[in-house]
């Protein structure tokens, strides 16, 4: 269930990029409510995952701003972005391989280490095999439990937004459909989620809203099935997959 009330995430006019100079994002702009699971679609190198690295401290922003339920958090460090209560699960290194997926948990609650047991049944609740399997080293994972374990770190910290950058990247058929899954059911806990896709069918069918980036702004928005719906997102970002 959404909050229609102010918005938690708010974009305003971000410009950003990895080198002086030279922006990525230009001028994106968006919005998202409590509650909300958002996708983020558009084709390869429209600024997707570097809005989220951005957002998440990650990329230095030169104009604009991010705000957290009001709050300016523009080009706030990602250390006290997840004190603020914000997660982010980057979409390659993800895990800590040498270590087990209890310590790879116990990582996850650094911050709040008094409340490591009480997160670990939380996130038990949502990923049972990892707890049942928590003292097997992370190295020694599928791609997909590896995904699961990245997400049920973030979630250590009880975050009030989760960051997915490409969760089913790399991942089998079946892998990817458990992944949106995982992330629906994440996002029914109370969390609002902000997910970058780039199987945008599968992702504008789970979310609330969507949010089409092309060459670093937010070029549409509209309900998720409505964005499958639409012609001209057909025809230039879906092809054959929106049919």
């Amino acid at each position: 269930m959404t909050d229609n009330g102010d918005p938690l995430i708010v974009a305003d006019d971000v410009y950003a990029g990895y080198i002086p100079g030279v922006t990525i994002l230009n001028g994106c702009s968006l919005e998202v409510h409590q509650g909300e699971l958002v996708g983020i679609i558009g084709p390869n190198g429209a600024g997707k995952s570097t809005l989220l690295k951005a957002l998440f401290g990650l990329v230095p922003v030169s104009e604009g701003t991010f705000t957290l339920a009001g709050e300016d958090i523009t080009n706030m460090r990602a250390d006290q972005l997840v004190k603020q209560g914000i997660g982010f699960v980057p979409q390659t290194n993800n895990v800590f391989p040498t270590l087990s997926i209890e310590e790879n948990l116990e990582m996850g609650a650094y911050q709040r280490p008094k409340a490591f047991r009480e997160r670990m049944e939380v996130v038990g609740d949502l990923f049972p095999v990892l707890i049942e399997r928590k003292s097997q080293r992370a190295g020694s994972l599928s791609g997909g439990e590896r995904q699961m374990l990245a997400m049920a770190r973030a979630l250590m910290m009880d975050p009030k937004v989760l960051l997915l950058d490409e969760p089913s990247a790399g991942l089998s058929p079946a892998r990817q459909d458990e992944t949106f899954v995982r992330t629906r059911e994440i996002n029914r806990t109370g969390v609002t989620v902000i997910m970058v896709e780039q199987n945008a069918r599968r992702c504008l069918q789970i979310c609330d809203r969507g949010y089409v980036l092309d060459q670093g702004t937010a070029a549409y928005s509209a309900e998720g099935r409505a964005l499958l719906k639409d012609p001209k997102v057909i025809e230039l970002y879906l092809g054959t997959l929106g049919a």
